[in-house]
């Protein structure tokens, strides 16, 4: 635990300065209950041009959407939650999602990125296996975080949730090996019965005082 923060830190004029964007992010939630109505094409694609302006290293830009609308998102649950198995699931409005996306990360852009010249010197374009940390998960995550964001703020739900049937989805949409998935977004209205929550919402929030650790650990 740290002591308290620097007076700057916490002036109303910084606090006021960023006051919407708080809003945003406070605001943001894991919706699981979906309406079925489309979403504006164009509300999507900005959304989605705003998470591409999230850090890359090297701006190797390596994160990619694989997406489904409208009645092909059928397709996707068909792979990954087969009717079978939707008897008893537990989120069954997460179904009426109008839009699916997998967020994918590609390792072969950066090793192809820091390969160039102005990046060779590095040697991290020798091969994944000599990056510290994988900056194409690392990076994916970001814009999967920001694109999350971004849809709150144009009052769009959201849930990114860990996938099943990994290797049924690469096999059904030709998704190569060599791509890293990350989760699955699903998109859309917020039901007005309202979202269920997740098991662990109830879990306290740890908050800053509690995070940061100061000179050392």
């Amino acid at each position: 635990m740290v002591g308290p923060w620097p007076k700057a830190w916490s002036s109303s004029a910084l606090a006021n300065k960023f006051v919407e964007f708080s809003d945003v992010v406070r605001m943001r939630r894991m919706t699981r209950s979906f309406t079925s109505d489309p979403i504006d094409s164009s509300v999507l694609v900005d959304c989605i041009d705003l998470a591409s302006r999230a850090p890359s290293a090297g701006k190797a830009q390596g994160w990619n959407l694989l997406l489904w609308e409208g009645d092909e998102t059928q397709k996707y649950w068909d792979v990954a939650l087969p009717q079978s198995k939707r008897a008893d699931f537990s989120f069954p409005g997460l179904l009426r999602a109008p839009v699916i996306a997998l967020s994918l990360a590609d390792p072969d852009a950066y090793l192809s990125r820091y390969a160039q010249d102005d990046k060779k010197s590095t040697g991290l374009g020798e091969g994944a296996e000599k990056w510290v940390a994988p900056y194409w998960t690392i990076d994916a995550s970001f814009s999967t975080m920001t694109l999350l964001l971004a849809l709150e703020n144009c009052s769009l739900g959201a849930l990114f949730f860990a996938h099943a049937n990994e290797d049924g989805l690469r096999e059904a949409f030709a998704i190569p090996q060599s791509i890293q998935i990350l989760g699955t977004i699903a998109i859309g209205h917020v039901a007005a019965d309202e979202t269920p929550k997740g098991r662990s919402a109830g879990r306290v929030r740890r908050d800053a005082q509690n995070i940061v650790h100061r000179t050392t650990w």
